[in-house]
């Protein structure tokens, strides 16, 4: 994977931001927006969506990455997630679930950027090795 400069994550960390603003989050009140980085440049984004039945209820990583699988697209680079109660900035860094880490798995290899983001220029990266270290499909490669 070519190295991504920070410009473009910085880029990346406010296209999340600013898909928070689109969450549905009635029960938890807390908003998480993602924008995913394609191999081929492209920009996918999501949003976290809630359900009363929580079974139904899909994370903002997966929304970008189903939306980017459903338009073809299976090759990705990074992703920027930021999350936070509703109606304030994030005060925290907001890691992937488990869901979404085994999703990952399946588009994603090792060196998969993941940046957790407090701002565009205040994020902590990581690797999708570095956060699901044990993984069945990352093991297999």
């Amino acid at each position: 994977m070519k190295d991504i400069s920070g410009n473009a994550l910085r880029q990346l960390a406010a296209e999340a931001l600013r898909m928070r603003g689109f969450s549905y989050t009635p029960y938890s009140h807390f908003n998480v927006g993602a924008a995913l980085l394609a191999e081929d440049g492209r920009v996918f984004t999501g949003c976290n969506i809630e359900n009363s039945s929580f079974s139904p209820t899909v994370c903002a990583e997966r929304t970008a990455i189903f939306k980017a699988v459903s338009e073809g697209c299976t090759r990705f680079a990074a992703i920027a997630i930021a999350g936070g109660p509703a109606g304030a900035e994030p005060a925290d860094y907001c890691p992937p679930c488990g869901v979404c880490r085994q999703v990952m798995t399946e588009f994603c290899g090792r060196d998969f950027k993941i940046l957790l983001v407090r701002t565009p220029d205040d994020y902590k990266e990581y690797t999708l090795e570095e956060l699901f270290p044990f993984s069945f499909e990352l093991l297999r490669r």
